[in-house]
Formats: C-alpha cells, sequence, structure tokens
C-alpha cells in the first residue's frame, strides 16, 4: 500500500504563484478564498456568509455575490485569476451547473454555475460536489496524497462523499457519483429528508446525532455542547457517538466492499466530536472479517482542517487533469 508523500511547503518557492478563486456552498455558509497552485489558502482572501434552511432564494444568491466580490477584490496586483472552482452540497446537475442542495430546500435546480460566471467573466468556472472537492484536496495536498483509490467524506451538517478511483475523480454523468450521505445501512430506521430510511446522513450528521441524543434526554443543543459531554463521560453521548460511529463504518465497509478502497479521509466539522468517532467506525468495518480486501482500508481524519473544502474548489482548476 502506497504511503502519503511528505509535501515540502519550499517547493517552487521562486516561481510566480497562480491564483484560483475558490466557493464552498454549504448548508449553514458560503465561503470564497483565493487558493494558490500549492494549495495554500490566502487568509485575507477568505470571506463568509451565513445560509442555512430558512433563507430564501435571493438571500442565498445574495450571499454567494457578497463573498465572491469580496474575495475579488482581495486578488494581488499582477495575479491574474486561472479560474473559478465550486463545491456545493448535492445533488448538483453537471451539465447545466445546477444544484439541488438537500439542506438549501429553496434551491431546486438553482444555477449556481451560471450566478457565479456572471461575476467572473472570461474565466472557466467549475463546479462538482462539495464532497468530490474534500477528496481532491486530501488526494492533492492532504492524508490521501500518493492514494489512488480513495473517498473523501464529510461530516457535518450533512454528510457527503466524493472518489478518486485509479487516480482520477467518478462523477458519474449527473456529477453526483460517490454521495455516500444517502446510502442505507442496516439496523437503522431513521428517516431522511430524501425519501430513504436509514441513511448515513439521517443518523451521523452533526444535526441528527445531537437530535437523536435529545430524544434520549440529553439538554444540550449543539455538537459543540455534545462534544463537551462526551469528554465529561456523558453516557448519552458516548452512546450517541457511538450510534453515529458505527453507522460510518458501515457504510464505509459497503463502500469499501464494492471500490476496494485503501483509504477513507474524513473531515467536516462533526469529524471533531471527537477522536473515538472514527475508532468507532473502524470497529464496525473490522467485523467484515472475511473481506480482508475491505477490511485493510485505513480511515483517516482529514489533515486539512477548515480548509479542505476550499482547496478541494480550486483543485477543480489547478488539477483539472485529474477531474472527469
Amino acid at each position: 500500500m502506497s504511503e502519503p508523500i511528505p509535501y515540502d511547503q519550499s517547493m517552487r518557492a521562486n516561481e510566480a504563484l497562480e491564483y484560483v478563486l475558490a466557493v464552498d456552498v454549504g448548508g449553514t455558509k458560503v465561503e470564497a478564498a483565493l487558493v494558490d497552485d500549492r494549495g495554500t489558502v490566502l487568509p485575507s482572501s477568505r470571506h463568509r456568509a451565513p445560509t442555512g434552511a430558512s433563507a430564501t432564494s435571493e438571500q442565498l444568491a445574495s450571499a454567494v455575490r457578497t463573498v465572491i466580490l469580496a474575495t475579488l477584490a482581495s486578488v494581488p496586483p499582477g495575479y491574474p485569476l486561472i479560474g473559478v472552482g465550486i463545491g456545493c452540497a448535492g445533488p448538483i446537475h453537471l451539465h447545466s451547473g445546477a444544484v439541488s442542495p438537500l439542506n438549501l430546500p429553496v434551491w431546486r435546480e438553482f444555477g449556481l454555475q451560471e450566478l457565479v460566471a456572471e461575476l467572473v467573466p472570461g474565466l472557466d468556472v467549475r463546479l462538482r460536489m462539495d464532497g468530490l472537492c474534500i477528496t481532491l484536496a486530501e488526494h492533492w495536498v492532504g492524508a490521501g496524497r500518493g492514494v489512488d483509490n480513495l473517498m473523501g467524506m464529510i461530516v457535518s451538517t450533512g454528510v457527503g462523499g466524493g472518489l478518486i478511483l485509479g487516480g482520477v475523480t467518478v462523477s458519474g454523468p449527473t456529477g453526483n457519483a460517490g454521495h455516500i450521505g444517502h446510502i442505507e445501512v442496516g439496523g437503522f430506521l431513521d428517516a431522511c429528508a430524501c425519501g430513504g430510511t436509514g441513511c448515513i446522513e439521517a443518523i451521523a450528521s452533526g444535526p441528527k446525532t445531537v437530535a437523536w441524543a435529545r430524544s434520549q434526554g440529553f439538554t444540550g443543543e449543539s455538537g459543540e455542547d455534545l462534544a463537551a459531554a462526551y469528554a465529561a463521560a456523558d453516557p448519552i453521548a458516548i452512546l450517541a457517538v457511538k450510534r453515529s460511529g458505527r453507522a460510518l463504518g458501515q457504510a464505509i465497509a459497503s463502500a469499501a466492499t464494492l471500490l476496494d478502497l485503501d483509504v477513507v479521509a474524513i473531515g467536516g466539522g462533526f469529524s471533531n466530536v471527537t477522536p473515538d468517532l472514527l475508532d468507532f467506525a473502524r470497529a464496525a468495518i473490522l467485523e467484515r472479517v472475511q473481506f480482508a480486501y475491505a477490511t485493510r482500508v485505513r480511515v483517516v481524519h482529514s489533515t486539512l482542517s477548515g480548509d479542505g473544502p476550499l482547496i478541494g474548489a480550486a483543485a477543480l482548476i489547478h488539477r483539472g487533469e485529474l477531474v472527469l
């Protein structure tokens, strides 16, 4: 099994940088920033605005415009942009450039790519699911360097995923391949907004894990509250995290069985609730005792912190040769 290659930040130190405007649209916020061709986010260019299920379509569009225009104003003199990459929660509609994020119900087949393109005339604008973007980021400068069969996952407000197989991305004809958040797992009956039952997102996302804990008597209201309670050995918090970790592990085991994966890299806010979350997932994977090719998969935490989605969106341009 190949190991990640150490990344040397000093490489090409004397070469001129090229910047991509990266945009990440999710269920609670939209962010934009400039990302250079080494996979580094320019801190002064980073801007965010809230989204949320209660926002109107125009409020969401205005948030996107606001952060993009602020980031465009941050472009260093003499460094023209080479393109724009957009990562968005799915489903997406690849050929039309439209999006229908499950957690933003007022956007159904909304023309996000066209909205962004109007703000950056003449630039190449590429759109993919946020899960695929995080996978590209991990493959480029994160925990998946040197790995050609990789699944990236986001565990946050929702649960997303993306695939690199044989060293190139797998988007599928509509752009939604790898959307593991809506794989159903056995033993769970949680209703999902997609219409399914027992989907990973309905079980293991931050809000759904907190909701399950509250149904058992937990009085906290957020993932941060649950993390603090888990650290204090609160029994309900422990059960909630174990439950979500097991569901994640079952889904990953199924994906590894189907796709023969080397690595699964997991990021997103709720993935930080406790390191034990991934231990519970790993334990569930190891129950596939007769499938060594599946249980060999390494489940690792993202090394990119909150930068991963933006780096991955920029990789749609910077690493465009991998994007099919």
